[in-house]
Formats: structure tokens, C-alpha cells, sequence
């Protein structure tokens, strides 16, 4: 039985601060979070709809090193540019702030403590890939190699962008060091870890049974970790970027970015809230069982939003779990895989400065190929024959008709509605249950087909709708 929520909240997947934002993270993430923000707001229901940049974790630290700059120096230019390009675009956040705010170092240093307190974490010593040129331990981002699933030849250590598989750098046949090509070897060091496998009786309870309706690549992704067996998870890494671990004994590391990244959405909204009393409490919005919390994602974030951050909820005690996390699959930039390290994309503030006013068209198109099932493809010959096809010639000509008939007859105003003829009720009962069908997709998170929502039959109409009975 679906329960009914006083308010939502609403995350979108935080975008690292090492590039600007492209239309793949567009169409994932951002226009399907916003559509759905809007749609909440237009109903009158209350809600807050949370973003911000992820700027910790290797591929900041990457880009520093590629530009001979500091990473502070790197997340602030990136932090900055997104902001910009999200607030040009016209993503509706009701905040967006940084992972290295103050608020955020605080609440993460503060959610660790207490799991650390609790003797939540497990500490173990392992071997872990080392340089032995450059003295550094190597973060999975860090490293690459041979995928075990397609053989892709230069997969990350925590993902095939090739054919998205998640991996382990302990998966890549010969891994290297992915910015110097040096061969590694392994080293022992000391982390703490989420005993993911202690939560495996309760994750596929709530999952496989208690949300059945997530989008079926959601839930299957979840049931192939599941049913391979979940096993602890580092929350600590050795780097010198990103926020301390808050404890005796662990001097030169930090948080693992996977653990600080969605704690982001906590802090954020304590921030947003700080600033607006008449928000309430922040906890409200995290705590309360009446909020519901929906997750905006990719399909690389699934296994990480819908088990290993509701693990961390669980065990800190005092938070809600997900009631949805709608995420979808990737978007191809005419054919090829979208890539920020390759700089193979469409980059919005590239694409604000080049086409200005041109938001809307945009939104359009992404949304009508919004890879909600399966990835999909962005063509610029199917934006400009969806610009004129559709939003030109048919909705662009039909507003300019009506408006033209209601110039030229009814001098400019539009006339009272008088007694209507069969022709005019037979209209009117073909757009009676438009209104509701098109809430019942937007509630089911289907965006794409919401867009494509058209009248149908009269026959087929609901003979209770007022407006068909009415006149």
C-alpha cells in the first residue's frame, strides 16, 4: 500500500568539481530531477530539491596535477562554472553548495565518528596497489587496466566506461598506474571498513521485496549484488585531498569520497535550512518517517545510493532510507560514449554561450530521448528535426493559429464560452483525462512519456470526466 508523504525530499547525483557539466549528466540526472521538483511545487506539495559539486575524491586531484595548479584552486573554478551553467539553465535547486564547505567537513567528520563510536566499522589491514616511483598508494580512479568483462584495455579500477561494468582494481587484468603507466605492486596499509555483508538478510528484504516498483534496472542491479554476496567496503583512503578521518591513528587519510559524496546531500540541506528557519529543521527533511527522500542518479551510482549509502543511514541510526531512486542509463554523443577525460561531449555552458535562449530546446530534446530504459543517442540531426518538426511546426504553428483566429474574429480577446456544438464537446471530451494520465507518468517518474502525452479517443474517454458531460 503506497503511503502518502507531507514532503519530499529530492537529491540529484552531485557532479564532480573536475569538468563542466555535459548533456549525458543533463539527461541522467538533472532534467528529469528538475521536471519532477517543478511538478511537486506546481501541486502545492512541499518539497526541497537538493545539488551540489563532489570535490573530493581522485579525479579533481587528477586534473590538478594534469593543469600544475592546487586542487582548491580546481574545485573552486569547477564549483563555480556548474553553478553558473546550472543557474543559466534553469535547474531549479533550492540549494546549491560544495563538499567543502565547512557545514559538510563537520556533519561528515561527525556521521563518521559516531559509526566509529558505535564500533560500526571494522578495521583491517590490507594490501592495497602501490607506486613505487611516486610513493603513493593508488585509489581505484587511480588505476587501470585489462576489464575482466569486455576487455576494454583502459578500464578504471572502480568502472568499465566501456561497457559500465563495476569493478575492484583487484578485477583489471595488468593494472598501471593511470597517469604515469608505471607497473604497481601491493603494500599493506591500515582502513576502516562498512561490514556491507552484516546488512545482506535486511537490504534484500527491503529491496527485492519492499520495492519491487523501482525501474527494473535499478532493482536488477541491485539483485545481481545481492545475490553475488555484499562484503565490507573501505570508507578510508590514503590520500592527501579530502576530508580527515576524525580519529587517533589514521594521520594522512581521509574519508573514501564515496562515503563523504552522498553525505553531501545532509549536509547541504543543513546549510539550506541554517539560512531559511522558515524551512524548519533540517532533520525534518532527513529524519522525519512522513519526508519521503528520492535519489536523482546515474546507473554508475545505483549499487552506491540504493545499498551502501542506506547501509550507512541504518547504521548511524536516525535517518529515513530512499523511497525511490530513479536512475537512468547513459546518453551517447552521436553514436560514442560521452567522455569527460576524453573531452568528447556537449558541455552545457559551451552550449549556453553558442545557442543563448535556447534552454527550452534543449530540455525538450533531452527529455524526448531521456535514457530512462536502456541508453540512448543524441544526434544534433535529430535536435534540429525535433526544434522544427515538433516544437516549430506543430506546437509553434498551433499557438500561432489560435492566436491569429482570436486577433482576427474576437479582436484579440478570447471570447465567453457560449453553448457548444457536438463538434466542441466531442473536443473537449478528447482532452479530459489528460490532466490526470499526464500527473499518473510524472508520479511513475516517466518523464519521456509524459512529454509525449497526447489526447485520446473520445470513444475511449472517461463518460464521468465534467468536461465531456458538462456542455
Amino acid at each position: 500500500m503506497e503511503k502518502n508523504f507531507k514532503r519530499t525530499t529530492i537529491t540529484s547525483a552531485l557532479p564532480y568539481a573536475n569538468g563542466p557539466v555535459h548533456i549525458g549528466h543533463l539527461a541522467g540526472v538533472y532534467v528529469p530531477a528538475d521536471i519532477y521538483a517543478r511538478y511537486l511545487r506546481l501541486k502545492g506539495r512541499e518539497c526541497l530539491f537538493i545539488g551540489g559539486s563532489d570535490e573530493h575524491g581522485v579525479p579533481v586531484t587528477i586534473r590538478a596535477r594534469k593543469e600544475g595548479i592546487t586542487v582548491q584552486e580546481v574545485v573552486d573554478r569547477y564549483h563555480n562554472l556548474i553553478k553558473d551553467s546550472f543557474e543559466r539553465f534553469g535547474i531549479s535547486f533550492d540549494v546549491y553548495s560544495r563538499t567543502t564547505s565547512a557545514t559538510h567537513h563537520k556533519l561528515a567528520s561527525d556521521f563518521f565518528r559516531k559509526l566509529y563510536d558505535e564500533g560500526k566499522f571494522i578495521e583491517q589491514v590490507s594490501e592495497q596497489f602501490y607506486d613505487e616511483q611516486t610513493g603513493h598508494f593508488l585509489t581505484d580512479r587511480n588505476i587501470r587496466g585489462e576489464c575482466p568483462r569486455c576487455h576494454a584495455p583502459e578500464a578504471y579500477g572502480d568502472q568499465c566506461e566501456k561497457c559500465g561494468a563495476t569493478l575492484s582494481p583487484e578485477e583489471l587484468i595488468n593494472p598501471y598506474n593511470a597517469e604515469t603507466g608505471n607497473p604497481l605492486v601491493k603494500k599493506p596499509t591500515k582502513h576502516w571498513y562498512l561490514p556491507l555483508d552484516k546488512d545482506q538478510q535486511w537490504l534484500e528484504k527491503w529491496i527485492l521485496e519492499d520495492h519491487k516498483e523501482w525501474r527494473s534496472n535499478v532493482y536488477g542491479q541491485c539483485k545481481s549484488w545481492l545475490d553475488g554476496g555484499l562484503r565490507p567496503r573501505a570508507v578510508t583512503r590514503d590520500l592527501d585531498w579530502g576530508i580527515p578521518v576524525p580519529i587517533e591513528g589514521a594521520e594522512g587519510k581521509v574519508l573514501y569520497v564515496w562515503f563523504d559524496a552522498p553525505i553531501g546531500y545532509i549536509s547541504n540541506t543543513k546549510e539550506l535550512c541554517d539560512a531559511h528557519p522558515e524551512l524548519g529543521s533540517w532533520e525534518k527533511w532527513w529524519k522525519d518517517p512522513e519526508t519521503r527522500l528520492v535519489h536523482f542518479i546515474g546507473k554508475d551510482n545505483i549499487v552506491f545510493h540504493c545499498i551502501v549509502f542506506p547501509a550507512m543511514l541504518k547504521a548511524h541510526g536516525d535517518y529515513i532510507l530512499p523511497d525511490n531512486v530513479p536512475s537512468n542509463e547513459f546518453l551517447n554523443l552521436e553514436g560514442n560514449k560521452i567522455s569527460t577525460s576524453k573531452n568528447y561531449a556537449v558541455w552545457l555552458n559551451e552550449y549556453l554561450d553558442e545557442l543563448p535562449g535556447r534552454q527550452d530546446e534543449l530540455r525538450y530534446v533531452l527529455t524526448a530521448n531521456a535514457p530512462e530504459t536502456k541508453d540512448n543517442d543524441f544526434t544534433w540531426d535529430d535536435f534540429q528535426a525535433r526544434c522544427n518538426n515538433e516544437l516549430v511546426a506543430v506546437y509553434g504553428n498551433f499557438v500561432n493559429r489560435a492566436l491569429q483566429l482570436t486577433q482576427k474574429y474576437y479582436e484579440g480577446r478570447v471570447p465567453e464560452c457560449g453553448e457548444l456544438n457536438d463538434y466542441d464537446k466531442e473536443t473537449l471530451a478528447e482532452f479530459c483525462d489528460v490532466k490526470s494520465r499526464l500527473e499518473q507518468l510524472l508520479e511513475g517518474f516517466k518523464f519521456r512519456e509524459a512529454q509525449k502525452e497526447r489526447p485520446i479517443s473520445p470513444s475511449l474517454s472517461n463518460p464521468s470526466c465534467p468536461s465531456a458531460v458538462s456542455a
